[in-house]
């Protein structure tokens, strides 16, 4: 690797590359974010540099990584300094960002990241960790009662391994400190997800302390919010191709597309950054945004990526130019979706509904099916089948969100139509690939099946013989005449 993006050479990039418009030198952290992949870094990190540039206030960051080095790696050496690439068809705008000072591996210095999490001055701590990093049920929304850090939430004494288990373990130091509470904001694809976030830590915290539990409770502030940027992930040759740009490397580059959305509910247990001159909304209730986006963007982003993977298209934008595959995705949205949608206020669904379609179209991007695809039994409750819940209560159909369904079934097997493996990644691809052996083909026993992972379709619709009997018609469809003519025969 030769020469990296770093302060030293910022001065010598390309004057079209938009540098910080403050002094970095002098910018102190208020924020620590754990898990600065590449959402955080094209979505809130974008925020932040805007709002320091807009009013000013010392929120630089501290990123932890509680998992890999992989981030560290990617920007320690580069002083923290990242791109984000705007891309739009043909046309792309880059941006240096700034505010993060430094990324720490808790797995090989938790000592540090601790500091980082109890740090005085630290007032806001946001998190980008997955659905699986809460520690809990996404159906039932308990603590899981198997998950490896539970040891920790027994015996406070041992090394934290997750993010629920570092935020308990900071607030009890913070809180016997005397040290004021700090802001806690989910930035994940979650219904509810501050209010999940508050959930996960008051249940991990009552496994030994009932005291600490309450002082959550009553003190730790954790704001709903819905985010909204896709985010492909980062190719070495998008990294060869802005090395040629910059005329140095750096690898934390990330791409995404122009249109960003930030919503955050309006409460906080002290200042945050100036994120509404930035753009960001903030609002009493976020509720109505999030069950927008959720059903509305990640529903049909499911739904691209589970019958697109099947029917042998690599990236998102091959499926919208499908015929049959986009029509049957803007049906979904319009007749089955968009009905039980209650619109946001200052929100022309319809519209917004249209304008997905032609983000899900932009080829730039280069979004893989097989990258949305991951983590499917996380995913689904909120996507799919909360929608799905509101159809049956509303007796009308919902093939096509069927149709989604048993795509995902079908996928989560680890077998594809043409008989290939699928490299699945989700914490219960050993659970749906023994499934799919026992099922051997079968669209009925592989309902079935799958019909048993109550923690996936919750205990009513894991009963209901209708949901059944529409999912075991769409598999069978797909396991016999493939992706296209399932869709067509739903039009």
């Amino acid at each position: 690797m030769g020469k990296r993006l770093s302060n030293a050479v910022l001065d010598d990039l390309p004057a079209a590359l938009r540098r910080p418009a403050y002094v970095r030198d002098e910018l102190k952290a208020g924020i620590v974010h754990l898990g600065v992949g590449a959402f955080h870094r094209a979505h809130q990190a974008v925020y932040t540099d805007d709002a320091i540039e807009a009013a000013g206030g010392n929120w630089g960051t501290i990123g932890i990584s509680l998992r890999s080095s992989t981030a560290a790696t990617q920007l320690n050496p580069q002083d923290g300094l990242f791109c984000v690439g705007s891309r739009d068809g043909d046309r792309e705008s880059l941006r240096a960002i700034g505010n993060i000072r430094t990324i720490i591996t808790a797995p090989e210095n938790p000592a540090a990241a601790l500091a980082a999490l109890t740090a005085p001055e630290i007032g806001l701590v946001t998190l980008t960790i997955t659905e699986k990093g809460y520690c809990i049920d996404p159906a039932s929304g308990k603590l899981l009662a198997d998950h490896d850090d539970l040891r920790h939430a027994h015996d406070p004494t041992l090394t934290p391994q997750s993010a629920i288990g570092y935020l308990v373990e900071a607030i009890r130091v913070r809180q016997r400190a005397g040290t004021a509470p700090f802001t806690l904001i989910s930035c994940d694809n979650l219904p509810a997800n501050g209010a999940r976030l508050h959930s996960a830590l008051i249940q991990y915290a009552a496994v030994s302390d009932e005291a600490l539990a309450r002082f959550i409770e009553t003190d730790i502030a954790c704001p709903q919010t819905m985010i909204d940027r896709i985010v492909p992930a980062t190719t070495g040759e998008d990294l060869d191709r802005i090395e040629a740009v910059l005329g140095c490397r750096d690898a934390g580059y990330v791409k995404t597309e122009p249109f960003s959305q930030w919503v955050i509910e309006d409460r906080f247990a002290g200042p945050v950054p100036a994120w509404d001159r930035a753009g960001a909304m903030l609002v009493s209730a976020v509720g109505p945004f999030e069950a927008a986006k959720l059903r509305l963007l990640n529903g049909p982003h499911s739904t691209i990526a589970y019958l697109g993977y099947l029917a042998g298209f690599e990236y998102v934008h091959e499926v919208m130019a499908t015929p049959e595959l986009r029509r049957c995705i803007t049906e979904l949205m319009e007749q089955e979706i968009l009905p039980a949608v209650d619109p946001p206020p200052g929100l022309d669904l319809t519209a917004y509904a249209r304008d997905l379609r032609k983000r899900f179209g932009n080829h730039a991007l280069e979004h893989r099916t097989w990258q949305i695809a991951m983590d499917g039994s996380q995913k689904l409750p909120q996507r799919l089948l909360d929608t799905i819940r509101r159809r049956i209560r509303e007796d009308r159909r919902y093939d096509r969100l069927a149709l989604a369904v048993a795509a995902w079934m079908i996928y989560a097997t680890g077998k594809g139509l043409d008989g290939k493996r699928i490299d699945v990644r989700d914490p219960l691809a050993e659970r749906t690939a023994e499934i799919g052996r026992v099922a051997d083909g079968s669209a009925s026993r592989l309902v079935e099946g799958f019909l048993k992972l109550a923690d996936v379709f919750g205990e009513d619709l894991s009963a209901d013989r209708a949901f059944a009997a529409t999912l075991e018609a769409r598999a069978e469809t797909l396991l016999a005449r493939g992706v296209v003519a399932a869709v067509e025969e739903l039009s």
